[in-house]
Order: C-alpha cells, then structure tokens, then sequence
C-alpha cells in the first residue's frame, strides 16, 4: 500500500497487489468490491475488467490495482509513485 496523500489531492491511498493470472485477478478484484460494500464504501469506478493484467477500482480515499505480475512490472507504479510512503499493514 502507497500512502500518495501528500502527493495528490484525489487520493489517499494505492492499494497494488498481484494475482498469478486474468481470472485470479478478477477474482480479487470481486472479493474486495463485495467487503468494501460490506462495509458502506462502494466502489465509485472500475477500469480494466476485460483488459486480462490490470483491474483497477476508484473508493474514493483509497484506489485498488489488482495485476497480473506481467502488467505489475509493466506499469510500475511503485517506481512512478516512488515518492509516496509505503505503508506496511
């Protein structure tokens, strides 16, 4: 997780994580739809479901990137947002 808050004023979080493939990714990107729903933040947007190695989600304060690990190294967001705090939880 990137903590960008004090880099952007549209977000204040990256959450970036990898799945082994397009169907793997989906299925992650699913999960954390359902249990933020739960949880009264729904997603605002969604990009990227039938692109196979990036499903990206906007919730407002937080954005999900969910990769496969050939999309993750290919758009590199760590290395973009190099200067935002990564954030261990």
């Amino acid at each position: 997780m990137l903590d960008v808050s004090h880099i952007t004023p549209l977000f204040d979080y990256f959450v970036i994580t990898t799945g082994t493939n397009p169907r793997q990714i989906r299925a992650i990107a699913d999960g954390v739809e359902a249990t933020m729903k739960e949880h009264g933040s729904p997603r605002q947007s969604v990009d990227g479901r039938d692109s196979g190695n990036w499903i990206v989600q906007d919730y407002g304060d937080v954005v999900l990137h969910v990769f496969t690990p050939e999309g993750r190294s290919q758009y590199d967001l760590e290395g973009l947002w190099g200067d935002a705090k990564r954030v261990d939880w």
